[in-house]
């Protein structure tokens, strides 16, 4: 997607009139962001609001022993960052592409501007920032609760959230490879192929070669 084409799928954007959508291209600034590379690190200054214009990052967090938990995935079309952004703080996680990716970054005089100006985007903020409360709830049941099976069903069943990932919701099919799945799920390649089997086997999932078409998302949303 470019620039352009983001907005143009984003609620928050479709909501502003059109001399603060003018302000808000204007101002915005891309980065492209190679596989495995850092988008933005922790510890870092919040100064942008992101969104995924191409590709698929994943937003984790590692201890000073190095290990990690990874926290949730976004792809093309999701917003993320906001939290920091409010509070004023340096970020609490790390942004990596798990493939190539277009950033769009959103410059925090911009991001306050808005908050000032725009009553829908304040809205859209407060939805935001709900549904994602409750996508990270759901994570902890379901690491503390559940099988190595139900984490994919998880992090696969996040990619097509109607206000996290509004382009991903609209499509049945997802572009991943096991080693991705893994990746957002905080397993193995090999756990996570065993895992994507399992669900196959019930009926949620059809896997090809870097595809894995949802049957039933209903279904994978509650395994």
């Amino acid at each position: 997607m470019s620039l352009d084409a983001l907005l143009a799928c984003s609620p928050w954007a479709c909501a502003l009139t059109p001399e603060q959508r003018q302000r808000v291209r204007v101002e915005l600034r891309e980065r492209v962001v190679p596989q495995g590379a850092y988008v933005c690190r922790k510890g870092e200054r919040a100064d942008f609001w992101l969104g995924i214009a191409q590709g698929l990052v994943k937003v984790h967090c590692a201890s000073p022993s190095g290990k990690r938990a990874t926290l949730t995935g976004v792809p093309a079309g999701g917003w993320l960052g906001e939290g920091s952004l409010l509070k004023r703080e340096a970020l609490r996680y790390d942004v990596v592409a798990l493939r190539d990716s277009r950033i769009a970054c959103m410059p925090r005089a911009t991001f306050e501007w808005l908050l000032a100006n725009s009553l829908p985007f304040n809205r859209y903020l407060i939805t935001q920032l709900n549904e994602r409360l409750g996508h990270f709830i759901g994570t902890v049941e379901h690491e503390r609760m559940h099988g190595v099976e139900g984490r994919v069903a998880r992090a696969l069943a996040a990619l097509f959230h109607p206000v996290l990932c509004p382009l991903d919701s609209e499509n049945g099919s997802l572009h991943l490879t096991q080693e991705e799945v893994g990746l957002l799920a905080g397993i193995s390649r090999q756990r996570a192929n065993a895992a994507l089997k399992v669900l196959e086997d019930e009926g949620l999932l059809a896997v090809e070669h870097g595809v894995v078409h949802v049957l039933d998302l209903e279904a994978l949303r509650r395994y």
